[in-house]
């Protein structure tokens, strides 16, 4: 066998692990995100249920994506190259799929003010939103990750790495 089959064979995640994982993620991203609120503002906020959703949504989404990848990257490696890969595959993802998910929710909401369908003027529209609601997102929502959501980070990708030898 070569060493690219086993890296893809082993990038393979058991259906278990995606499911489970999948929703142990979400739910720390949720907590990450409540708690991020109580410290700032006491979770005074109009939309605490949509807060909540969106960063549940973020990790349980994200990590059907970033398991496999990571476990790509880190298929025969040493213990800190496995651990690397985990950390940022599982940074990268989240952040990206939640500043997603934000931004469909943004676009959804303006799209009532923008032109027809698949006009030019829609692409634009669509793709300047879009911009806008990610560089939103990184700049107000992302400090929601903080602190336990590098917590969960770190533990979750210590112990992916000690799991996959």
């Amino acid at each position: 066998m070569d060493s690219r089959g086993n890296r893809l064979r082993a990038a393979k995640p058991p259906y278990s692990d995606l499911i489970a994982g999948a929703l142990l993620w979400g739910t720390q991203m949720l907590a990450s995100s409540m708690l991020g609120l109580y410290l700032r503002n006491g979770l005074q906020t109009s939309r605490l249920a949509e807060v909540a959703t969106l960063y549940f949504l973020g990790g349980l989404l994200s990590w059907p994506f970033a398991l496999p990848v990571a476990r790509f990257f880190a298929y025969d490696r040493p213990p800190e190259a496995r651990f690397a890969a985990f950390f940022v595959t599982l940074t990268a993802a989240t952040v990206l799929m939640t500043a997603f998910l934000f931004a469909m929710e943004y676009r959804f909401f303006y799209s009532r003010w923008h032109a027809p369908f698949g006009s030019i003027v829609w692409a634009f529209q669509f793709v300047f939103t879009s911009i806008s609601a990610v560089y939103q997102f990184l700049v107000i929502g992302l400090r929601l990750f903080l602190p336990l959501g590098l917590v969960c980070l770190v533990a979750s990708s210590y112990h992916l790495a000690k799991r996959m030898r």
